[in-house]
């Protein structure tokens, strides 16, 4: 899908190398080496709470090694509730983990919290990637939307992006 003149025009200086430098760390949708020390450092920074705007550190158990695995992502709260996005969609690894745990994470920032992961159906999901694409720009390369899109265009990419709202889980 391609992304609409007004995305590609915004910021037209800085803009499209962001993207391209952006879309060049995840080729394939997957991210490459450079892509994952990257990746580690935001996690690490993450977890200590230094950075502001909904960056976390999602802990994961990783479905083939066993090994608890650390990734950065932007949370977004909405009416009250927390989500995590998938910005490269249905096929990335911290995706099929979670899905392999049946929902089961920690969230790092600053502090554990053990999550449930609920994955949010279809037909909801429109609002939240919109209020995802607002605050995450780093996501807005890969996702062929502009951000000030109707929330009509994005119920049409609904199903290309994961949705999870986070519950908090209580320890006994």
């Amino acid at each position: 899908m391609q992304k609409s003149a007004i995305n590609q025009n915004e910021d037209s200086a800085s803009q499209p190398l962001f993207y391209r430098g952006k879309q060049w760390l995840y080729r394939g949708q997957r991210p490459g080496w450079i892509a994952k020390i990257f990746n580690r450092m935001w996690a690490i920074k993450a977890s200590k709470n230094a950075l502001p705007n909904g960056l976390v550190a999602l802990e994961v158990i990783g479905r083939k090694s066993g090994r608890v695995i650390s990734f950065p992502l932007v949370m977004v709260t909405e009416d009250g509730q927390r989500y995590l996005i998938s910005m490269l969609g249905d096929n990335t690894q911290w995706v099929r983990n979670v899905r392999a745990t049946g929902g089961k994470a920690v969230l790092r920032r600053g502090g554990y919290e053990d999550v449930h992961l609920e994955e949010i159906p279809i037909d909801q999901r429109a609002p939240i990637l919109k209020a995802y694409l607002q605050v995450a720009s780093g996501a807005r390369p890969h996702v062929p939307m502009d951000k000030d899109a109707p929330l009509a265009e994005f119920e049409k990419i609904a199903a290309e992006f994961p949705v999870f709202r986070l519950d908090s889980v209580q320890t006994k």
